[in-house]
């Protein structure tokens, strides 16, 4: 198996092109390299705010809506309901444990930060994209010197693929 990317589209505020889902998978694939990793599944999903605004305000009790979210599968904490999978025929347990974890991402959010940044939406999607991917990983930015090598991170795997600023 290799690092796939799998996507649905949840919003009608923007055509998801070809070119763009091409533009993640190298910033994926770019990213994965980087970290060592060589198999697994990441599940993208585009949505709206109001959308996005419901996970923020379900999952991490934030009433308002942000620009990406990522659900590690690999993540337990001690408050964390068990999950129950029910599989489709034909499917098994092993294909679940390949997925490393959903990001979304609100497409209003990105095109209005795009903007206030003065950079394009794809620069902006792609660094909202890796930053949910190193969030899958175990990244997170809470103090000054994990926010430093999250976001050097971030920014070696865009100027990689081109998307500087």
């Amino acid at each position: 198996m290799s690092l796939t990317l799998a996507w649905n589209n949840d919003q009608d505020k923007m055509a998801v092109e070809d070119s763009l889902i091409e533009l993640l998978d190298k910033l994926l694939q770019a990213a994965a390299e980087m970290e060592g990793i060589a198999e697994g599944e990441v599940d993208l999903t585009f949505v709206d705010d109001e959308a996005i605004h419901e996970l923020n305000k379900e999952y991490r009790g934030i009433d308002r809506p942000t620009d990406v979210l990522s659900f590690a599968m690999n993540e337990s904490l001690d408050e964390e309901m068990d999950i129950v999978y029910e599989l489709e025929e034909g499917e098994e347990l092993d294909e679940l444990n390949d997925v490393l974890g959903d990001i979304i991402i609100s497409v209003e959010r990105a095109k209005a930060q795009s903007e206030d940044y003065g950079h394009s939406l794809e620069r902006e999607l792609g660094f909202l994209f890796v930053h949910g991917f190193l969030h899958l990983l175990g990244y997170d930015h809470q103090d000054t010197a994990s926010e430093q090598v999250m976001m050097g991170k971030q920014e070696a795997v865009l100027a990689q693929v081109g998307l500087v600023r």
